[in-house]
């Protein structure tokens, strides 16, 4: 299994509220983003999986916050697969700040697989490429590889 470098953002202004801090709003958005980084990077982006006929749904999204991220700062969101059954998929996160390593938020996604009709997939025995990418990368630790 290759390396996969982290996904990083700089926190735009707009980001950010009247106290100067990332808006609590945005912390999902970059899960999605870390998610979608990380799909292209293994070779199976949305765009792919759609053009194949399956959809990832959100069931679920959580964060909980530990340090204020602020404007001009960069931060590594660290996505991990925790869970992964062929049909339900949860993603972990940690949001790191670049700089000095400060963890500032954690949380997870739950989703589940779906045909175009949003009619439950069974992955393993009807797109089994797309399992075994899921598959593969269950508890990896993609910060420590």
């Amino acid at each position: 299994m290759e390396k996969i470098s982290l996904y990083e953002h700089r926190v735009s202004y707009y980001e950010t509220d009247q106290m100067g801090i990332v808006h609590h709003s945005n912390y999902i958005r970059w899960f999605e983003d870390a998610r979608v980084d990380f799909l292209e990077k293994v070779g199976f982006s949305y765009d792919k999986m759609e053009e194949m006929g399956v959809m990832i749904i959100v069931l679920g999204a959580s964060c909980d916050y530990k340090s204020s991220a602020r404007f001009g700062d960069k931060v590594v969101i660290i996505p991990k697969i925790s869970e992964f059954n062929g049909f339900k998929l949860t993603v972990t996160y940690r949001v790191l700040n670049k700089a000095d390593g400060t963890l500032m938020a954690t949380g997870e996604t739950r989703h589940c697989f779906t045909d175009l009709d949003l009619k439950p997939v069974r992955t393993k025995k009807d797109y089994p490429d797309i399992y075994k990418i899921f598959s593969d990368y269950i508890g990896v630790d993609l910060d420590s590889e």
